[in-house]
């Protein structure tokens, strides 16, 4: 079945089954790789990208629940120069370990911060559900206050 879907500001074409997750869209049939699988089940938030500026688990979103006006954002397309102030908080605080869950990570913070620009150690703990393997929770809330501009709150975090 053909798909319209609006991708990082561009309108993209794809023939697949109606319950196919857009996690596998997105990295099959557009090629956009960034965004990773973990579990399958929407818990670890591995793929994380956002829909409508909502941080969405693609991994268990079908792409026949995405309407063609929609709006998605994959890591790719939050900056592409690497510009954002979260992903500048994330370099300038060596936020990933290995690496794996950091899109997921990014994706569900620049959510929050759009949400909520100056967010609480509880805001975070609430909103930031992804599961890093490596423990990298306290930098990453650092850099989620690092980038929402509350400086002295990293250095006590």
């Amino acid at each position: 079945m053909a798909f319209t879907l609006r991708i990082n500001g561009t309108e993209r074409s794809v023939d697949v089954e109606p319950d196919t997750p857009l996690l596998w869209v997105l990295r099959e049939q557009i090629g956009l790789t960034g965004t990773k699988y973990g579990c399958g089940i929407a818990q670890c938030g591995a793929c994380t990208v956002h829909v409508d500026g909502v941080a969405t688990r693609s991994c268990a979103m079908p792409v026949s629940a995405i309407a063609p006006e929609q709006q998605i954002t994959t890591i790719e397309g939050l900056s592409p120069d690497g510009s954002h102030p979260v992903q500048k908080a994330w370099l300038a605080l060596d936020v990933p370990q290995c690496g794996y869950c950091q899109t997921g990570m990014i994706m569900a913070a620049a959510a929050l911060l759009q949400q909520n620009r100056s967010p609480s150690d509880d805001d975070i703990a609430v909103e930031m559900t992804n599961i890093c393997r490596c423990g990298t929770y306290n930098r990453v809330r650092a850099a989620i206050k690092l980038a929402a501009g509350n400086a002295d709150a990293v250095q006590s975090g």
